[in-house]
């Protein structure tokens, strides 16, 4: 309102010079020219709906699908592997490896494999948050909704440091997903096997005892592991167990989870990766306006 009557002001004083000069000008009457803050009404002020859409512009769209998506991923990966994990040494010590001694380092891995999987869903959790608020920032900054453009060196540090973690975390994790794809392929060999023992034209017949699987053969258990292979009819008494049944499915949920994550992850590195490319674009360039 300053403006209006600093305006107001001046064109009364050059009504009053011109009275002084023209006395016979008097008569005239002066009627201000009501300004834009006057004819401002209470509609032209924004309301609920313009700043609703001026928040839902400053929203990481992609970063919010990308935080959903690695943590339904990462949830099933870490869920689902660890029961499976767990099922899977059920069924080593009830029919492949009798003696104990014979998988006690597997069942070591497999222990420390668990607890690797708590440290993985914690850290993932706390990284998918940071992740999402540093979209809120640099998204909120990129579109200027909060007035003048306004960054820092360190801010941009942070974002190029993120930058770097998200590449190196999708890379890694391409890994976990090709290393949980392993069990999938054992258990669907052992499925594999178990249909063919009940397809008619082997059962029932002498040859279904000659049809085996011989787990020592991925590694996993020693070579003087017993019985260490399982044919006939109990290969197909193993393969309608719940530990089994249960262990198959769960090692593809959790493969799937692994993909999902995956997936997140290159969508978090595009994310960031244009919003840091954007905010040194337009520091540069606000650099260069002030010289």
């Amino acid at each position: 309102m300053v403006p209006d009557i600093c305006v107001n002001s001046r064109a009364e004083m050059e009504i009053g010079r011109y009275h002084w000069m023209y006395p016979g000008s008097k008569n005239h009457q002066y009627h201000p020219v009501p300004t834009q803050g006057d004819r401002a009404g209470p509609l032209s002020s924004p309301g609920c709906f313009e700043c609703c859409i001026k928040c839902l512009g400053g929203v990481p769209y992609a970063s919010l699908v990308a935080t959903i998506l690695c943590f339904s991923g990462v949830a099933l990966f870490c869920g689902c592997g660890h029961v499976a994990l767990a099922g899977t040494v059920a069924i080593l010590e009830q029919h492949f490896s009798t003696n104990a001694s014979d998988h006690a380092l597997l069942s070591e891995v497999i222990q420390l494999m668990q607890y690797v999987i708590y440290g993985i869903a914690s850290f993932f959790f706390l990284y998918g948050i940071i992740l999402l608020a540093e979209g809120f920032y640099t998204t909120s900054a990129v579109k200027e909704l909060h007035g003048e453009f306004k960054t820092t060196a360190c801010g941009r540090c942070i974002s190029g440091m993120f930058v770097f973690l998200t590449y190196v975390l999708g890379v890694a994790w391409l890994g976990v997903f090709g290393f949980s794809a392993v069990p999938v392929f054992m258990f669907y060999n052992i499925w594999s096997t178990c249909e063919v023992i009940k397809s008619p034209q082997t059962n029932g017949t002498a040859g279904v005892e000659q049809i085996c699987v011989d787990i020592r053969q991925y590694g996993i258990i020693p070579w003087n592991a017993f019985p260490g292979k399982i044919c006939g009819s109990a290969l197909e008494n193993i393969c309608n167990t719940n530990e089994f049944y249960m262990s198959y499915h769960l090692f593809i949920v959790a493969c799937a989870g692994a993909g999902a994550t995956v997936i997140a992850l290159l969508i978090y590195m595009m994310a960031t990766t244009y919003n840091y490319a954007v905010l040194k674009f337009k520091s540069r360039e606000d650099c260069c306006t002030k010289f």
